[in-house]
Parts: C-alpha cells; structure tokens; sequence
C-alpha cells in the first residue's frame, strides 16, 4: 500500500491547526516532522515542543519525525516523549548505527534511518535489520520545493535488491508525475510538501497516490 506523508515544512504555520484538520479530512493522519539545526544542513526548523503540542492535539496523527541535525542522540528522548511515533537519523550523523537504533526502540518509537543523495544505499545493508524504516533523500536536504533526483530511485532499487522489506519513504520533490516511478523502484511511502500542503486540490493529490495502490 502506498501512504502519502505531507511534509510540516511546506504547511501554513500561521494556520497549522486549520492546515492539520483539512489535512486528516483527506483522509491522510500521517505528518513529516522536519527537524533541522542549522549545522547538519543550513536551514533552522521544528522543535520538540512543536512536535507535542501537535500530538497533543491531533492524538490521531502519526508523527514521522526526521532528525537533520549533528547531534541528533541528545534529542531521541525529547522528541519520544513529545509523541513522535517514529523517529528517522541519518546516517552521516552517526558513527555507531546499532546502538543508535537500539535506543530508538528502548523508546518505543519506530526506527528510521536516512541517506543524502550523495550516500550510496551500500552504507545501509549491514543495517537492514535492525531499521524499520528508511527514507530516501532525493533532493539535497534543508529546503523545500527543489527538483526532484531521478538518480536516486537506483538506490531504492538496490535497497530492496538487498533484501529490506520495511517501509521506504521518498523526501523531495516527490509529485503526481514522478509518483508512479518511486513506487515502481519499490518505494512504497510518499513525502509531499510542496506538493501537497500548496495543491489547488489537496483531496485529488490524496486520490491520485490511492490510484497508484
């Protein structure tokens, strides 16, 4: 099954409330918490607070929370008791992959990792089992609203060749036209800001990514 995941970035903030409840009205209860530090890649975003006055409010929301930043350990437990429900770290950010995703599930949340367009999807294998989800970066990460990487659905490729049966999301400049070939390369949950949070018709977008179900 194909899952569409808005991404917070692209959402009217002044509004959020108002952006969440037209969101879960289309059917979608799932949202791509974009955490950034200004170091890990140059832009500045959400934090934990954030991320649990949303859970507080819309219980019903799955927060997939995706840690762009240098030191993203001191922040596993803040964002845990926030509510995330899953919780994504790439792996440039980390020198020890087993125990950080050891941690992510003494938490109890679902363990993410991600790559940059640059990383080959090799530096994954010797850690499919112990992930639940990857997310694959297909534009460099920090902004919203850039070109989406063809190049970048070979990874997929490769990281299902390798045997990953879990979840593999797709950052960055995913729309209704490249949609269909991210899943026929095997990735199976859609990232959309942009795309999503902007569109004329958000429900037609929702419709559209079923379709591809």
């Amino acid at each position: 099954m194909v899952k569409l995941t808005p991404s917070l970035l692209a959402a009217d903030l002044l509004h959020l409330g108002r952006e969440l409840e037209e969101m879960q009205e289309t059917g979608v209860f799932r949202l791509h918490f974009d955490v950034m530090d200004a170091h890990f890649v140059p832009n500045l975003s959400f934090s934990p607070a954030l991320c649990g006055a949303i859970k507080r409010q819309y219980p019903h929301i799955t927060l997939d929370a995706h840690l762009m930043m240098d030191q993203p350990l001191l922040y596993l437990q803040a964002f845990a008791e926030a509510g995330a429900d899953m919780i994504v770290l790439h792996r440039e950010a980390l020198e020890d992959v087993r125990p950080a995703m050891d941690r992510l599930r003494s938490l109890g949340v679902r363990r993410g990792i991600s790559v940059k367009p640059g990383t080959p999807a090799e530096t994954l294998f010797p850690f499919l089992d112990c992930v639940d989800y990857i997310l694959v970066m297909t534009v460099e990460p920090g902004f919203g609203g850039q070109t989406f990487m063809t190049d970048q659905l070979e990874k997929i490729r490769a990281l299902r060749a390798a045997g990953f049966a879990g979840e593999i999301a797709v950052d960055g400049g995913v729309n209704l036209e490249n949609a269909a070939d991210v899943c026929r390369a095997g990735g199976d949950v859609l990232v959309m800001g942009t795309n999503f949070f902007r569109a004329a018709d958000r429900a037609q977008v929702v419709r559209a990514v079923e379709e591809l179900a």
